[in-house]
């Protein structure tokens, strides 16, 4: 990955008040990116861009990817070279309560989002965020490449699949070689700043912060866990090959851990319980809403197309998760934590890289 590429770079940002896009915006700003945010307000309270000041270091516009309208005209006045579309409705038990509102952010929101980006002159890269969940997934060990069918059990799942047809059908019949649209699909992230409900690591930290025993709904499901700069790291990635004009990065991407680290829910509960000295948890009683079994990412084209690899190995980064709401909690700064984390993240990933590619 290249820092100089990015200095002066007019970026847009879909979803930036996120957890995953206030750790992307603080990044690109480091890089000496020009940021402009396009997003709703922070969806939950505390939220990582408050925490860390994100708002301070961007140009940041409030809107809706639903009002295609807005959306344009952010876009028409931001005249970005490089998009990255995370705007979305992230969470499968909300979308059950929620179908409506899941399918016209995740599917029309990208849609709005593509067809916008038609008539912006400069542009050179769109990289949309999906989820290793849009693949039809079909409780097996074997873990899903790029070309996998689509599919979903749950809204947010098939919303996600939906959402991946339709950046490939935009890809096809639009862009052709005037910029690069890449859709990239990582793991269960992690990391500081993650609030987000109905997460397992956010509650986890929610509770051990106040000394409650969590409560885990499916301890045996396994995923593909991974910190928040392993898929960020790929997302630059993708984005500096097709600013480059290298349009063979135009397509499909997994971005996930090493196979050792797709792990089940009770070894994550058990190593973060560790981590505060705490000891405990429950299952809540009650039916719950059908939840994926078995999620794993091949990400066999990334290391041998990419030459990417995954630099933090899942213990360390729950430790970095632990290091982050420990301090904050304490009163330390939350952008200056990340800042210290990013660095170590980068010289770890620098390492592993030369190693690989030597």
């Amino acid at each position: 990955m290249s820092d100089n590429i990015w200095r002066g770079k007019r970026v847009f940002i879909t979803g930036h008040t996120g957890f995953k896009g206030s750790w992307l915006a603080m990044w690109l700003s480091d890089l000496g990116a020009e940021v402009t945010g396009y997003a709703l307000e922070p969806p939950t309270e505390p939220s990582l861009f408050v925490q860390a000041r994100v708002q301070q270091l961007v140009q940041h516009i409030h809107g809706d990817v639903r009002d295609m309208t807005a959306l344009e005209a952010a876009l028409v006045r931001a005249r970005p070279e490089v998009v990255f579309h995370l705007a979305a409705q992230p969470l499968v038990r909300y979308s059950y309560e929620q179908p409506v509102e899941t399918y016209a952010t995740n599917v029309m929101g990208t849609v709005h989002l593509l067809d916008a980006c038609r008539r912006i002159d400069d542009l050179k890269a769109v990289v949309c965020i999906t989820t290793d969940k849009c693949y039809e997934n079909r409780e097996w060990v074997w873990p899903y490449r790029e070309n996998d069918p689509m599919g979903g059990y749950d809204p947010y799942s098939s919303s996600k699949g939906a959402a991946e047809i339709a950046i490939s059908a935009y890809r096809r019949s639009y862009f052709g070689g005037k910029a690069g649209i890449a859709s990239v699909r990582a793991g269960n992230v992690i990391g500081g700043g993650d609030w987000a409900l109905d997460r397992l690591i956010p509650d986890l930290v929610r509770a051990l912060l106040v000394g409650k025993r969590p409560l885990i709904r499916s301890p045996n499901s396994i995923r593909p866990w991974q910190h928040v700069l392993e898929a960020l790291s790929g997302y630059l990635l993708i984005a500096e090959r097709l600013m480059s004009g290298d349009m063979s990065a135009a397509t499909a991407w997994n971005f996930g851990p090493a196979d050792e680290d797709a792990r089940p829910v009770r070894w994550i509960v058990e190593r973060m319980l560790a981590e505060w000295g705490a000891t405990g948890w429950d299952v809540p009683g009650g039916e719950q809403v059908h939840e994926a079994q078995v999620l794993k990412l091949d990400c066999s084209k990334a290391r041998s197309e990419l030459g990417w690899r995954p630099a933090l190995p899942l213990a360390d980064a729950l430790n970095k998760v632990a290091e982050w709401h420990k301090a904050v909690a304490n009163d330390g700064d939350a952008r200056q934590i990340r800042l210290a984390q990013l660095a170590d993240y980068r010289l770890q990933s620098r390492k592993i890289m030369s190693e690989f590619n030597a």
